[in-house]
């Protein structure tokens, strides 16, 4: 796949490119890379007349990974941000929102349409307020403000901080594992499926200390929420109601802050992308996008 070097930075990201129209970049989450949003929903989303393109986050994936900074010790920054301390961390998401930007850079992209998943939507909220001429319609979707409230379920956070695979076997159960705590209630997944996509991701490019790093970006970055207002394009707030890891008060939460948001919540949605959803996962990032000007 093709790789933007971008410039002023020493950060390579692995991306691929998908379809012909107006640009839609996929912003995947935390210890996840490009290969999570699925083929057909990217080709579904394509159909519409959109060039879409998904990448791999720095420290995630065949981007650059980050070896030489340090990770942090992920349950002393927690506990820092569960009471309200600064977290040090080695980036923060302005750093990653950095990234999206400078790979629209290297792909001759003035403005883009957004569609970020959990971290991946705090990533496009911060793209969206720091550069809000670079963005044409914003969609987050499973994601928050970055507000310590509300919590994650502890079966949830449980699954996420699980100790790191040392074989690919066990990142398939370990996916497991955070599909059952986290994933949709409602809508089918397939656990042969699951598993594939996390063992792929396994062979593809495992590394713990980038999803520590990541993790510690989110707690370091604090809320945004005082900075929402200064969101004006387009914006959608999808939201799954049976999410246990960003519970659905996060997403009514934002969607009262950015003017003119449109909030969608999905009885029996979970944290995940579920084939059984993707027509409503579609229709509102297509019918989102095209409230944007041309």
């Amino acid at each position: 796949m093709p790789r933007a070097v971008l410039k002023v930075t020493d950060i390579e990201i692995e991306y691929e490119t998908m379809g012909h129209g107006e640009p839609l970049l996929l912003v995947m989450g935390v210890g996840t890379q490009l290969i999570v949003w699925p083929q057909e929903l990217c080709q579904e989303l394509s159909s519409h007349g959109f060039e879409v393109v998904r990448f791999d986050n720095r420290d995630a994936g065949l981007s650059t990974h980050l070896h030489h900074l340090c990770p942090p010790n992920l349950y002393v920054s927690l506990v820092r941000r569960g009471l309200g301390l600064p977290v040090e961390a080695p980036y923060t998401l302005n750093h990653m929102a950095d990234d999206v930007v400078k790979l629209m850079d290297a792909l001759g992209l003035e403005s883009a349409h957004l569609f970020g998943m959990s971290m991946g939507g705090m990533i496009s909220q911060t793209v969206a307020i720091e550069h809000p001429t670079r963005v044409r319609s914003l969609a987050s979707f499973a994601s928050g403000a970055g507000d310590v409230l509300p919590l994650p379920s502890p079966k949830a956070m449980g699954s996420l901080l699980a100790p790191p695979a040392r074989t690919r076997a066990q990142a398939g159960e370990n996916g497991l594992t955070f599909q059952r705590a986290c994933g949709s209630t409602h809508f089918a997944w397939s656990e042969s499926a699951s598993r594939n996509i996390w063992e792929s991701s396994f062979d593809r490019a495992h590394d713990p200390d980038g999803f520590a790093r990541q993790l510690s970006a989110v707690l370091a970055s604090g809320s945004r929420s005082p900075d929402l207002h200064r969101i004006r394009c387009p914006t959608l707030i999808l939201h799954g109601l049976a999410d246990p890891l960003i519970p659905p008060k996060a997403a009514r939460k934002m969607a009262g802050l950015i003017p003119g948001a449109r909030l969608r919540l999905v009885e029996g949605l979970g944290h995940d992308l579920p084939m059984g959803a993707w027509p409503i996962i579609v229709d509102e990032v297509v019918s989102n996008a095209r409230r944007a000007p041309p």
